[in-house]
């Protein structure tokens, strides 16, 4: 371990009173795309009882260059670096493995998290459309192409000791079943994580989108149940390394829009209890695990982060 890792490991705060005390550490917080962090911030998560802080990578082009790398995690660790914050790292959502230069820049992600002391990276996976005939074969040559890109990814990953935690999606807008991808199934990414079978690879469970894909799936079968999410989630722990959490309100489709809400959009990423996801059933299972619980809100809906984890904490741990 580093020594600006065991400097932080050394400063952790003391964990405030109440619902965010129960969840021992494992609530976190990303930090916007668009925004970089501030020590002074940071600390201020620390003090709300955050144990987690979620980065996004630079762009794939930068990954790809090992100077771009070291300047933005050098740049990391020195805000990192008065906290004791655990890191997960998450990857460009455009980064597609099992093509020679996106590889490397997932090389130089593992880098970039070896160097910030990172525990977790987070990538998606089985970014490909449902396909038929001479389409399908194509899309399952990419498939095998990015499988195998990812075995030698987990295999170095086992021996820097980060873990890769592979991401279930979701449409952002209502797409025709056509325009499904094999991302967008639970399902799908948990049987990936098995079939790798490495020590260092993990799912990230998007609760949020988890939620919508289960109830447009139960659409395409034309089930009035809106599907069960609770099922899918009980059925993806084992694998599970980390929890992204956020709310929606569903596949809605019929007429009006909340206020402050974008017509149409999906895929809303708002705080815990602001849409429809059954957080009272969920709460158990989540509860019970002991992968962290990484808030993704979006920042026109992030209110105060004391506030975010006070209320979310509520949620997840009440009976």
């Amino acid at each position: 371990m580093s020594d600006v890792a065991i400097q932080r490991h050394r400063e952790r705060a003391s964990e405030p009173l109440g619902g965010v005390a129960r969840l021992g550490g494992r609530l976190g917080l990303d930090v916007p795309r668009e925004g970089w962090p501030t020590a002074p911030g940071l600390k201020r998560l620390e003090a709300c009882g955050y144990g987690w802080v979620q980065l996004h990578a630079p762009p794939v082009e930068m990954l790809a260059d090992p100077v771009s790398v070291r300047r933005h995690a050098d740049c990391l660790r020195a805000v990192l670096a008065p906290t004791s914050l655990r890191v997960v790292l998450h990857a460009p959502d455009d980064l597609r493995l099992g093509m020679p230069p996106h590889d490397r820049a997932f090389e130089g992600l593992l880098d970039c998290a070896v160097r910030v002391a990172a525990n977790i990276v987070v990538c998606h996976a089985g970014c490909f459309p449902l396909a038929e005939g001479v389409a399908a074969d194509r899309v399952e040559d990419r498939r095998l192409a990015e499988e195998r890109s990812l075995r030698r990814a987990a295999a170095r990953a086992e021996r820097v000791g980060v873990a890769i935690a592979v991401e279930n999606l979701a449409p952002a807008y209502p797409v025709p079943p056509a325009r499904r991808e094999l991302a967008h199934s639970v399902t799908w990414v948990h049987e990936l994580v098995r079939r790798l079978d490495s020590p260092a690879v993990g799912l990230a469970l998007d609760l949020g989108h988890a939620h919508l894909t289960a109830q447009l799936d139960a659409e395409a079968r034309d089930r009035r149940d809106g599907g069960s999410l609770t099922e899918a989630v009980a059925a993806a722990l084992d694998e599970v390394v980390l929890f992204h959490v956020h709310d929606n309100l569903g596949a809605r489709r019929g007429p009006g829009t909340p206020p402050g809400i974008v017509p149409l959009r999906l895929d809303l990423h708002l705080p815990p209890g602001r849409g429809t996801l059954p957080w009272r059933a969920l709460a158990p299972l989540l509860r019970t695990h002991d992968a962290p619980l990484l808030m993704e809100i979006a920042t026109s809906h992030r209110p105060d982060p004391l506030r975010l984890a006070t209320v979310s904490a509520e949620l997840l741990t009440r009976s």
